[in-house]
């Protein structure tokens, strides 16, 4: 079958590593505006199985369509008609709850509304009862209808149903969050671009709620992010249980001890008691030292390391305030304390980047809550300040 992984826009590159490492390597990088709210993604191929793994196994996307069909469709009649044709009984029982995502472009066949009631009908007529159409509801873990992606484009339709359910990056463990919560697969992603190794140290001197020294040591135990939620494929009637438990028990037979020094730091106490909950509900606590100091107090032993991090940058915490003078403090304890490692800051304004006196080697385009922004890499030996 044909599937497409969705992510953020900018993580494209390691989604399709991630899909290599799985080995499904014939996965090539798609723009699919319209998709779901994100816009990149990889296309790849896969069997059940195959499709199982990624959910379970996958750090960087947001979720994993299947492809059910395409046609051309000019009119109502002949979009219901073709819709029939398809193969809803692989993921569907008679009369259960969907929830259809539509989005038209450049086609006759306009008004979303409209499409999605003649497919809704297009399911009844395969399956002999009309589902039940409900809305979509992305803060739920549990109970969520069938997801099911319409797009139409120059009178062209394409059909996809949703394998994951609750959007990838809701691995479970985050109950606790700070003001402004970094998503887990853009924590992931990241430490992906990073290039950490997962055995060097690593320290994030703004943890907030914890998302990438959690997500690192996930990596560097080598823990599958899905094996403690649910999936939509769970669902579906043709679901292999046995595969699936058996994918489950060889993802926890491949867990390895943490050896990488991993730090969570942050001046605020509170951000820190939620990290630390949240680390101990991913499993991961004890591979990481939390410590309540600002980033002036911020020092390590290791002669390497990673820092990679997500200060404030003036949006949603700290709006108003001129933190350059925090940049500048930060980029003044990187060259004191850390020559030699390699630093990765997530940024929306290029100025703060500047006033760390970083030379910033390679930077990204990436999106954090529907916000545009930078994601930099600097190698702190040798910088200068500007």
């Amino acid at each position: 079958m044909q599937a497409f992984a969705v992510c953020a826009p900018g993580l494209e590159g390691v989604l399709a590593a991630e899909l290599q490492q799985l080995g499904l390597d014939e996965g090539r990088v798609l723009q699919m505006p319209g998709v779901d709210e994100e816009t990149g993604g990889v296309s790849f191929a896969a069997e059940m199985q195959q499709l199982y793994a990624s959910n379970l196994h996958l750090r960087t996307a947001s979720r994993v369509l299947v492809h059910l069909g395409d046609f051309y469709a000019a009119a109502f009649s002949e979009l219901r008609k073709k819709a029939s044709r398809l193969a809803w009984e692989n993921f569907l029982q008679p009369g259960q709850a969907v929830a259809l995502r539509v989005t038209c472009h450049k086609s006759r066949l306009y008004h979303s509304d409209a499409v999605a009631e003649r497919v809704a009908g297009a399911i009844g007529d395969r399956l002999g009862v009309a589902p039940s159409v409900v809305r979509w509801n992305d803060a739920q873990m549990e109970a969520l209808p069938q997801l099911i992606v319409v797009r139409l484009v120059n009178d062209h339709c394409f059909i996809r149903v949703d394998s994951s359910g609750a959007l990838l990056h809701r691995r479970g463990y985050r109950q606790a969050v700070a003001k402004a919560p970094l998503r887990e697969t853009l924590a992931a992603g990241m430490l992906l671009l990073s290039g950490w190794d997962g055995r060097s140290a690593l320290l994030d001197p703004f943890c907030g709620s914890g998302t990438i020294a959690i997500e690192a040591a996930l990596l560097a135990c080598r823990m599958a992010p899905g094996r403690a939620r649910r999936f939509a494929f769970m669902q579906w009637p043709n679901f292999d249980a046995a595969v699936w438990q058996r994918l489950r028990s060889e993802a926890e037979a491949a867990r390895q001890a943490c050896s990488a020094e991993l730090v969570a730091a942050d001046r605020d106490a509170g951000a820190v008691a939620m990290a630390q909950a949240n680390a101990e509900r991913a499993g991961v606590a004890e591979w990481i030292r939390f410590e309540c100091q600002a980033v002036s107090a911020s020092s390590s032993a290791q002669t390497r390391g990673w820092v990679v991090t997500n200060p404030p940058y003036g949006v949603r915490v700290s709006n108003g305030k001129d933190l350059r003078n925090l940049y500048a403090q930060f980029g003044h304890v990187l060259r004191a304390g850390f020559v030699n490692w390699k630093v990765a800051v997530l940024c929306g304004d290029p100025a703060l980047l500047r006033a760390t006196g970083l030379r910033f080697e390679k930077q990204w385009r990436l999106v954090n809550g529907g916000l545009n922004v930078i994601y930099a890499l600097a190698n702190v030996e040798g910088t200068h300040g500007n």
